[in-house]
């Protein structure tokens, strides 16, 4: 473990901590490779219920760290090309995780760090914060995080704020539905606390069908093979042993047994 990362574990839930607050939290090569294995090997895992992403100091994530950046003005295109696919798959690997996860938005968000807030499940924010797509400001365009922006943000406010590269406060961020929880700082925390353990309480692999269901039918047209496979799904896990358990505690008025075992 360096310090560019910290992983922490506690009754099933597991917290990926930022920690580069002397360059509040920004990107580089090592961040980067870190966090990718991280959500990889996180997300392999049947004995955890969720992640936490969250980060230390003032900052969320400012995005790329100036002395990375300063490297990559003297790369070929294939050089650039290599770089944007490490930050891509990272990117892949937080939001196509199986285990849902909860960004603990504590501060100030920019440029990349909004793709990290982005792809997460569930977004926690401080109402203090601010967010901006600032790449624009330095001649460049925020593609790699661009398809899960736009996805959480939605098409009309990414359209703003990509080509204006204005900051806007957690209050709008929460409105366009970036975030979903907004608190005060010392309520953060909690608030955190209180979806790991509605998370918890549910069967582990309906949460884990759950979030796949939502990406799988997001944005499609509703075909016959689109029902059949819905059908499927729910065929599939009524006849397996946790939907036989929930089903059958919910009947017997008891608990289900991922909550007593």
């Amino acid at each position: 473990m360096t310090s560019a990362l910290t992983l922490t574990e506690h009754a099933g839930i597991a917290r990926v901590t930022l920690n580069r607050p002397e360059v509040r939290n920004a990107f580089n090569e090592g961040l980067i490779a870190e966090l990718t294995a991280a959500f990889t090997a996180l997300g392999a895992r049947t004995d955890l219920r969720a992640i936490v992403l969250a980060a230390e100091g003032k900052a969320f994530c400012a995005g790329a760290d100036l002395n990375w950046m300063q490297a990559m003005a003297g790369y070929s295109w294939d050089e650039n090309h290599a770089d944007a696919t490490r930050l891509a798959d990272m990117l892949w690997a937080i939001y196509s995780c199986p285990l849902p996860v909860i960004a603990r938005v504590q501060g100030d968000v920019y440029a990349g760090g909004v793709g990290l807030v982005a792809c997460a499940d569930i977004v926690v924010a401080v109402d203090t914060v601010g967010f901006c797509l600032s790449e624009a400001k330095l001649g460049l365009l925020p593609a790699t995080i661009g398809p899960y922006v736009v996805k959480a943000l939605g098409e009309p406010a990414s359209r703003r704020y990509f080509v204006t590269a204005e900051r806007f406060n957690a209050a709008e961020a929460h409105r366009l539905g970036l975030v979903h929880e907004l608190v005060t700082a010392d309520a953060l925390d909690a608030k955190v606390d209180e979806l790991t353990a509605a998370i918890a309480a549910n069967g582990p692999a309906a949460v884990r069908a759950c979030k796949r269901l939502v990406q799988d039918v997001a944005g499609r047209e509703i075909t016959p093979a689109l029902r059949d496979d819905t059908a499927r799904r729910i065929a599939d896990i009524r006849a397996s042993a946790e939907g036989r358990e929930g089903v059958q505690s919910f009947l017997g008025k008891r608990k289900p047994g991922w909550l007593v075992g």
